[in-house]
């Protein structure tokens, strides 16, 4: 069982994190994305009395329940509301300018998957809200209301990967000259009409995954913090991403194996004329996944990939 989860939230790869980020020479760790604060509490559990941790959440909601739940530990850690995109702004408020490690876990929380009033979920009808910061301007339905059918398809097939996003898309902006989609039961019905059989419940998964994604710019936020992360770190510094899907899993891959290479000049090159260095030291060849047992305690835990590098 994992001994840090709550009823808001179960932490994924729990282990894994701390054998990454406990090192001797790390007294500042972000948490860069909150949640309930699972894997805050087992870093200060684990971590010993010296450590501080900074969380992060763009939800508010998310920050309040780690509060409480953090009580305990207050004086050790600091949370603060804001996207991780804005990393460096975030810690600069703090006065602080470098750390020992950073995590980022990109999934949704339990919490607010299970609120239909978040509208994250087909599963129960709600609001098509979709937000994790809910002071974001644009919600799910103010996107279905608006975009044309061709920027609807592109994030259909972009963010989700849908096979069927053309026809969803059209079918989309025909029913809302009629009336308006504002709940998760309209857009799960426009789905269950076009998609059959089994491939009905992943075409409903991936539909609001990529509505989940544009909503929140999601992958452009990943692609900054990543940016952001890297000068903040201290020289033997960790940073530590778990994500959920392959969109996320690409991106981090795809940026730690340039900090890893660093030289960029073609292979004809006698010489390297570029002048960059690694800057990273991979430490998962292959991203880490939960077991069988973790699996069975916290299903959702199944799709978790986490990779971890060393700044050089």
């Amino acid at each position: 069982m994992n001994e840090f989860a709550t009823s808001y939230h179960a932490p994924v790869l729990v282990e894994p994190v701390l054998s990454f980020l406990l090192t001797e020479n790390a007294p500042v760790i972000v948490d860069a994305t909150l949640g309930g604060g699972g894997h805050t509490a087992a870093l200060l559990a684990k971590g010993g009395a010296a450590l501080r941790v900074i969380g992060l959440d763009a939800d508010t909601e998310a920050l309040e329940a780690a509060r409480v739940r953090l009580q305990n530990v207050a004086s050790r850690c600091e949370l603060v509301q804001g996207n991780f995109r804005s990393l460096t702004a975030l810690l600069g408020s703090l006065g602080v300018s470098g750390v020992d490690g950073i995590l980022a876990d990109l999934g949704v929380s339990s919490r607010q998957i299970d609120r239909p009033e978040r509208g994250f979920s087909y599963a129960e009808d709600g609001p098509l809200d979709m937000r994790m910061n809910p002071n974001l301007p644009g919600t799910a339905a103010d996107l279905l209301a608006t975009l044309e059918a061709e920027a609807l398809k592109k994030i259909f097939r972009d963010y989700g990967e849908e096979n069927f996003s053309g026809p969803i898309a059209r079918t989309i902006v025909r029913q809302r000259a009629q009336r308006p989609l504002q709940r998760t039961s309209d857009l799960r019905q426009i789905v269950e009409n076009i998609v059959k059989g089994p491939q009905r419940v992943k075409s409903l998964a991936r539909i609001f995954q990529a509505l989940r994604i544009a909503v929140n710019d999601e992958l452009a936020a990943l692609a900054e913090f990543l940016e952001s992360a890297l000068p903040l770190l201290h020289p033997g510094g960790r940073l530590v991403v778990i994500s959920y899907h392959s969109l996320e899993d690409r991106i981090v891959k795809q940026f730690f194996r340039r900090r890893e290479k660093g030289c960029t000049c073609p292979p004809e090159f006698p010489i390297c004329v570029c002048g960059k260095q690694a800057q990273l030291r991979l430490l998962t060849g292959k991203p880490v996944t939960p077991d069988a047992e973790e699996i069975k305690h916290n299903p959702r835990s199944r799709s978790a990939r986490l990779r971890a590098a060393q700044k050089r």
